[in-house]
């Protein structure tokens, strides 16, 4: 047995480890992505779950340096769905046995927003009878307000870190009190207290980051005891900061490649929790959410954001599927799955395996 062979039948990893997992290439990179997608099936099944996902609004009060919604951005045409908008969407979820939606924004700490979550997520628990799963993904917020969600009904909170390594994550954010790395830390130890599906991800191959730090992120992801992950290749857009750095990327096909590793090599280090196979990836590769489902990923979010809207919510550029309606979203979404040997779990929530066999022990 090679000595890469012997790396992905061990138990435990070290630094090193996932560096050399994350570097490799030609037969070894199908090694990996084999391995992944074996222990996938082994320890959460070929099912893959769908996610909602509704972008309500693309107003947000941060101002992130890669983002193409930041505050700072005035040639974004922002908007806010109506309640009844929204709910609709959730309607269609129900009606077509998706088992979840997610709900995301720009971030917005202001009571009213606040309020109109809550509202929001008691009422979408009351047209499904309860049916649906509801993921939040809508910032930082004091812990107070994630409790008031909680108890609503939301059970899942994605929150992304982006990055692990403070010095990056400072380069990559405003200077300032708002986009602090503790602050965003802060928040994860609060969702997770309080009892929500933790989730958080990073971005694969941003300007200054190393495959070391890559490293970092998935061992922080286990020492966390992370529920579920929605990382995704960094795809520039032209009128953010970052943008200038551009010739100091790496090039998109090796951005995308890198991004399967990172499912591959974090759903060997951590085996049954919920791994998004993210939009990103088709932005690059037309096949890029089978690719990584076949690799690792276990969870896919159609978008059920009505078409008007899908446009504006354009965080980065050549965002896949902005033309598409629901209806045919999910026609698409059941053959991709289907190429990939995977089978739809409609009408389920498929929580984390992770977090449902942590919780038994609390």
């Amino acid at each position: 047995m090679s000595p890469f062979s012997k790396i992905l039948e061990q138990s435990s990893f070290s630094h090193s480890d996932l560096e050399r997992l994350l570097q490799c290439n030609g037969d070894e990179k199908q090694q990996l992505f084999k391995k992944g997608g074996e222990v996938k099936n082994l320890f959460v099944g070929n099912k893959v779950y769908f996610r909602g996902l509704i972008e309500f609004s693309n107003v947000c009060d941060k101002d992130c340096l890669y983002c193409g919604i930041r505050n700072s951005n005035h040639s974004v045409h922002r908007y806010n769905l109506t309640d009844s908008e929204i709910l609709d969407a959730a309607r269609f979820a129900d009606d077509n046995r998706f088992g979840s939606v997610v709900i995301q924004s720009g971030e917005n700490s202001s009571p009213a927003f606040a309020e109109r979550i809550t509202t929001l997520v008691s009422q979408i628990k009351q047209l499904s009878n309860g049916r649906l799963g509801i993921t939040l993904s809508v910032g930082e917020q004091p812990e107070s307000v994630y409790q008031r969600w909680f108890e609503a009904g939301a059970h899942r909170y994605l929150l992304r870190i982006e990055t692990t390594n403070q010095t990056l994550y400072h380069q990559i954010h405003p200077a300032d009190q708002f986009h602090d790395f503790n602050r965003r830390m802060d928040c994860l130890h609060s969702l997770k207290a309080i009892g929500y599906q933790t989730g958080t991800g990073v971005m694969i191959g941003l300007p200054f980051q190393t495959m070391g730090d890559l490293a970092d992120d998935l061992l922080f992801f286990q020492q966390f005891g992370i529920d579920m992950v929605g990382m995704g290749p960094y795809i520039e857009h032209s009128d953010t900061p970052l943008y200038a750095f551009r010739e100091e990327l790496l090039p998109l096909q090796e951005r995308f490649d890198l991004s399967l590793k990172m499912i591959a090599a974090l759903r060997i280090l951590m085996k049954d929790i919920n791994i998004a196979a993210a939009t990103a990836l088709q932005a690059i590769d037309p096949l890029g959410r089978e690719k990584g489902i076949k690799v690792g990923a276990n969870i896919i979010m159609p978008n059920i954001t009505p078409g008007l809207y899908r446009n504006d919510y354009s965080l980065y550029e050549n965002k896949p599927c902005i033309d598409e309606e629901p209806a045919q979203c999910k026609g698409c979404l059941d053959a991709r799955v289907a190429l990939a040997d995977g089978e739809i779990g409609y009408g389920e929530w498929g929580d984390s395996i992770h977090f449902m066999k942590n919780s038994k022990k609390v």
